[in-house]
C-alpha cells in the first residue's frame, strides 16, 4: 500500500468535515480537510464538498473510527424529556406579545 493521500469521506460543509478530522487525530491518525472553503459557497453538497483525507494505509482504519463515532451521536440515543408536573410550559404575557 503507497502513503498518498486518499479521500474518505465528503461533507456538504466544512465544519462537518473538521469534527471528523479532530476525530481521526484523537485516535492518532493524521488527516486533512481540502476544498473547505468551496464547501462553504452554497452550491449544491453535489458540487462542491470538504474532503477528508488521510494516508491510504490509515483509510480503513480511519473509515471504522467515523462510523463508530458516527453511531455514538446519533439522534435516536437522545432522549426526550417529557413535562412533570413541576414544569410548566412557558406562557408569554400579553405584554410580551
Amino acid at each position: 500500500m503507497e502513503n498518498k493521500l486518499v479521500t474518505i469521506a465528503e461533507y456538504a460543509d466544512s465544519m462537518q468535515a473538521e469534527m471528523a478530522r479532530q476525530a481521526l487525530e484523537d485516535f492518532g491518525i493524521k488527516a486533512v480537510v481540502v476544498d473547505q472553503n468551496a464547501a462553504n459557497l452554497g452550491f449544491p453538497a453535489t458540487v462542491l464538498t470538504a474532503k477528508l483525507q488521510v494516508l491510504e494505509s490509515d483509510a480503513e482504519q480511519a473509515r471504522q473510527i467515523l462510523e463508530e463515532q458516527q453511531e455514538v451521536y446519533e439522534p435516536e440515543d437522545y432522549e426526550v424529556m417529557d413535562e412533570t408536573e413541576d414544569d410548566e410550559p412557558y406562557e408569554p404575557d400579553e405584554e410580551e406579545l
